[in-house]
């Protein structure tokens, strides 16, 4: 007697196709949020910097720049939909301004202690998607 593939084992199958590109996905935006998102920051100054910089991981060794967006972050991800304008590639630029600290390495050494210096203002953001989740921050100076 031959067994078919019953509709559980086909959903199962299809499961397996379709589920690691999605946890790719929300790895990749975690990372994003680890790496540039800080709802609500303590100061905004070089001490800051300093302790966020090391809290997240981002002084082995030391990174030359690092921007944290701070607000909602429904708000930055709106950007990869009606929040934001393509900016070229997969980049979008949001269309409102976003509170944000760059954080500069100013120290000789790529090795810790990592000192750093605090840009803190207001700014468009412009952000790479992928399948409407940020994924990547771009640093760059935005054209006019």
């Amino acid at each position: 007697m031959a067994m078919s593939l019953g509709p559980l084992s086909l959903v199962f199958m299809l499961s397996l196709i379709v589920i690691p590109p999605t946890l790719a996905q929300n790895e990749r935006y975690r990372h994003f949020l680890t790496q540039h998102f800080d709802a609500n920051p303590r100061g905004r100054n070089d001490r800051y910097c300093e302790t966020i910089m090391s809290q997240r991981d981002l002084t082995s060794p030391c990174k030359d720049v690092n921007t944290f967006i701070h607000g909602n972050s429904n708000n930055i991800k709106a950007v990869c939909g009606n929040n934001g304008s393509p900016y070229g590639g997969n980049l979008r630029k949001s269309n409102s301004f976003f509170q944000v600290t760059t954080c500069t390495h100013i120290g000789r050494s790529p090795r810790r202690p990592c000192r750093y210096r605090a840009s803190a203002g207001f700014r468009h953001i412009v952000i790479g998607c992928q399948s409407g989740w940020p994924v990547h921050f771009d640093e760059t100076f935005i054209r006019a």
